[in-house]
């Protein structure tokens, strides 16, 4: 299958977003466990991801986190678009791995989007992405098996598990860590 780990990134809105984080941002470092956006707080920056892992995490009542995506070198981390209009985050973004982020204030980005008349443009096909993304992952839940979900994840990163733990890769892909230790040893 190959291609990019989040298909967001085969947009052409991202050379935007990329240019932007890289001449007009700030280099910010996120030690292992550090948040970069806080579950039930605004995001504070988009940040083009220079070096380090990230993921997105919610959590269960019962306080369970469940991993829902990651970020790699080369992507961005955001809580798109949900920061640029001051909305509380419903993830929260964690390094999982030490992180150099090129980093926009998302005001900044809000205020642009008053007087540039394409960028609010920009926005919204690249929130069309992303939620194409995220839709693409939630179907894959009910039209794929598990086994199916795990192939298609490595063939998007074989090095995932040189990346991420077992238990949290088995998370993202809604199966218990031992089903995932199986499914590895099957295939």
């Amino acid at each position: 299958m190959g291609g990019n780990f989040n298909t967001y990134m085969d947009s052409p809105e991202i050379s935007f977003w990329r240019n932007l984080c890289l001449s007009e941002g700030e280099l910010r470092r996120y030690e292992r466990g550090e948040e970069f956006v806080s579950i039930g707080q605004p995001g504070r920056y988009i940040g083009f991801v220079m070096k380090g892992t990230l993921k997105y995490v919610t959590f269960s009542e019962d306080g369970t986190e469940h991993v829902v995506g990651f970020e790699f070198p080369g992507e961005f981390v955001t809580d798109f678009p949900f920061s640029l209009y001051g909305m509380p985050a419903r993830v929260s973004i964690v390094a999982d791995s030490p992180c150099e982020i090129m980093c926009v204030a998302t005001r900044l980005v809000t205020e642009r989007m008053k007087s540039d008349p394409e960028l609010p443009g920009i926005v919204m096909r690249s929130t069309e992405n992303v939620f194409s993304t995220v839709y693409d992952r939630y179907m894959s839940l009910y039209r794929k098996s598990s086994r199916e979900r795990y192939e298609e994840l490595l063939s998007r990163h074989p090095d995932l598990f040189s990346l991420f733990s077992l238990k949290d890769i088995a998370s993202y892909l809604n199966i218990t860590p031992t089903h995932l230790s199986r499914l590895r040893k099957n295939i």
